[in-house]
């Protein structure tokens, strides 16, 4: 019965989506890709606030129910059908009513099964379309043929792009690149941190501060380049290259409306980085805590850890890491890798879920000591013991899948965890009730 509602109120939804775009005719940047959607998503929605009046999807909104919602500006309503038909009533009003509406709606658009993207840009057709970063075990591959039919998918998005529209691509992605061939005509601009890219991201450095007589990170600097024109951009809050590559994709999308690029990457600036993405948190004992607890998948966790690794720390350098889901059969290679790579350089690791076992596994072939390794099969079990064993100075990398909810471990470890719900992940109350 309730997937017979939920269908219901998905074609009442879009059904109103639809009359809402015809009626408003917002203009309409769609973003899609393996890895980095929600940032960029967000980042987008930064820059481009200062010059327009402008609507994101909210949080990872990116489904067949997610898209619909944004573009009416409603809430998701779990299981409350009185949320839901409330929602049904605010989609004819505004269809009914004249109101003010945004000029841009900036959206997330995901595959986590074959035919979403096919289906949502049934009747999307973007403005501008955006290419992050793919992978090449990427998430949700366990419910597609192969890796090549996900990127298939996400392809939809490109072809769906209006004929005089703007493609932005990842220059610095090969797979993501070959994308351009499925746009004729369209304007096309890269950006990335190598030579091919139109708008370069270049000298990334992570910003230190002192804390308490101690050097501590507090964000990141880096130059932007574009048409001659260079801007320092500094983000405060995260870390990892994985803040560079959405700020750049921000400002190729605001480069392709001829926006000034001085102000541009100073609205980079005011930023602040999405929660459980490489956020910057204060800890226990005078800790720090890098929470990446969204989602994970190789490549993100490759480059969080990569993150972990080269950061000046004053103690210990802790890798929490939990499940990476959706991996099919890729599933136990891409954890034992990661494994490998915390035993280079961890002095701590944390496990959380049976298939993070094999993290263990790869830590202990790479040489770590086993006293170094700790297993749970729950993330608040896991957070308990990692509080006790804290010391001050400590850098702590949380990751993992959303299933496993390693949220979880930063609350048990957060210095003020009466503020977890303005900076932590999931905090909804349907959430808190899994």
């Amino acid at each position: 019965m309730k997937t017979i509602l939920k269908k219901i109120v998905v074609s009442i939804l879009t059904w109103e989506a639809k009359l809402v775009l015809k009626k408003y005719k917002p203009k309409i940047i769609a973003i899609t890709g393996s890895v980095g959607k929600t940032s960029s998503k967000d980042v987008i929605f930064s820059v481009l606030s200062h010059f327009f009046f402008v609507r994101k999807s909210e949080k990872s909104f990116n489904s067949e129910i997610g898209v619909p919602l944004t573009i009416l500006g409603c809430p998701n309503g779990w299981n409350d059908p009185l949320i839901w038909l409330k929602n049904i009533f605010e989609g004819l009003a505004l269809i009914i009513v004249p109101n003010k509406y945004p000029k841009w709606l900036v959206l997330e658009v995901g595959a986590d099964a074959p035919g979403d993207i096919a289906s949502i840009t049934s009747w999307i057709k973007p403005d501008i379309a955006v290419v992050t970063r793919l992978s090449k075990v990427p998430v949700h591959v366990e419910f597609f043929p192969s890796p090549e039919s996900l990127f298939q998918e996400k392809g939809y998005l490109v072809s769906a792009l209006k004929r005089d529209g703007v493609l932005i691509l990842n220059a610095d992605d090969e797979d993501v690149l070959a994308f351009s061939s499925l746009s004729e005509g369209s304007k096309t601009i890269l950006f990335g941190m190598g030579s091919e890219a139109d708008v370069l991201g270049s000298k990334y450095e992570i910003t230190y501060e002192n804390h308490d007589g101690k050097k501590e990170p507090v964000g990141i600097n880096f130059d932007i380049e574009y048409s001659g024109l260079v801007e320092k951009a500094e983000i405060r809050g995260g870390l990892g290259i994985q803040q560079v590559y959405p700020a750049l994709s921000a400002v190729a999308v605001a480069m392709s409306l001829e926006l000034p690029f001085d102000k541009v990457v100073a609205s980079v600036k005011t930023h602040l980085p999405s929660r459980g993405r490489m956020r910057i948190l204060r800890g226990i004992k005078n800790s720090l805590i890098i929470d990446d607890s969204y989602n994970s998948s190789p490549v993100a966790l490759f480059e969080a850890l990569n993150t972990l690794k080269h950061i000046n720390v004053s103690g210990r350098r802790i890798a929490v890491v939990g499940d990476m889901l959706e991996l099919g059969t890729y599933s136990s290679d891409e954890h034992k890798k990661a494994g490998a790579q915390v035993g280079e350089f961890a002095d701590l690791l944390f496990t959380v879920g049976i298939r993070a076992r094999g993290v263990a596994e790869g830590a202990l072939n790479a040489g770590m000591d086993e006293s170094k390794i700790f297993q749970y099969e729950d993330s608040r079990e896991a957070g308990k013991d990692l509080e006790i064993m804290i010391k001050e100075g400590d850098t702590i990398l949380v990751k993992g899948s959303q299933g496993v909810r390693m949220e979880k471990v930063v609350e048990e470890i957060l210095a003020t965890p009466l503020q977890k719900d303005k900076l932590l992940v999931r905090q909804d109350a349907e959430w808190k009730r899994r």
